[in-house]
């Protein structure tokens, strides 16, 4: 009776010590799921921007190579007479301007403003009145219009892309609406998460491995955060 009450004992002590190891083992395969699924459903929604954001970067970084037309054979530079009356501000200018070229741009227009100045010209001294420039984008045009103040005209450079040049203006998100600059924010906040899931699928969260990859990742994050405040 002593010895079987012994032996009972001893084999319960191993199964004792086995169930946490278990429980431990089940929650790190719970959380490994979890982040294959992750992956695989933020890798399917990024996919397709993905391909289209691959292709436009080999595009712009080769272009010239390739020589790859990314705007149309258009008269681009023209002066367009202001009627009578100055203009008070650009925002006043640029109202006017999209209603003469019929042009209505997908993000608001961008006002830049230059203080008049004394520049020196053929070795004299000129005084450069006030400059406005104004800049109407879409994907798929881009109008820049530069004035003095007190001209009686208006510079306009217009800028009309190709299919392949509205991709490329839509990777830089030039002329774009404040919802395709969400949904690349989208796309780039899955292209972080897919990083960090597949970092940690790849420790299988075993902790030597998961340790020294937070060690990197903070190591680098660190570099450039030294980079930038240089």
């Amino acid at each position: 009776m002593v010895a079987d009450a012994m032996n009972r004992t001893l084999d319960t002590v191993p199964a004792a010590r086995a169930a946490p190891a278990a429980r431990k083992r089940s929650r790190r395969a719970i959380v490994l799921t979890w982040l294959r699924r992750t992956h695989l459903y933020v890798g399917l929604w990024g996919a397709a921007l993905g391909l289209m954001f691959g292709v436009t970067g080999i595009v712009m970084n080769h272009r010239a190579i390739l020589k790859l037309p990314v705007e149309k054979a258009v008269q681009s530079t023209a002066q367009l007479p202001l009627p009578h009356g100055a203009f008070a501000t650009p925002g006043e200018l640029s109202a006017w301007l999209q209603q003469e070229i019929g042009f209505v741009p997908a993000s608001p227009p961008v006002h830049r403003t230059q203080p008049a100045k004394t520049v020196v010209w053929a070795d004299r001294d000129i005084l450069q009145p006030e400059r406005w420039t104004i800049m109407l984008n879409s994907p798929e045009r881009g109008v820049t219009a530069e004035y003095y103040v007190g001209n009686r005209f208006v510079r306009l450079d217009q800028l009309d892309a190709t299919p392949i040049g509205t991709l490329v203006r839509l990777h830089m998100s030039v002329g774009v609406n404040a919802f395709w600059v969400v949904l690349m924010d989208t796309i780039a906040g899955s292209l972080i998460l897919l990083s960090l899931t597949g970092l940690l699928l790849w420790t299988q969260l075993h902790t030597v491995k998961t340790a020294a990859v937070m060690t990197s990742v903070g190591a680098l994050l660190a570099g450039m955060w030294l980079m930038w405040s240089m």
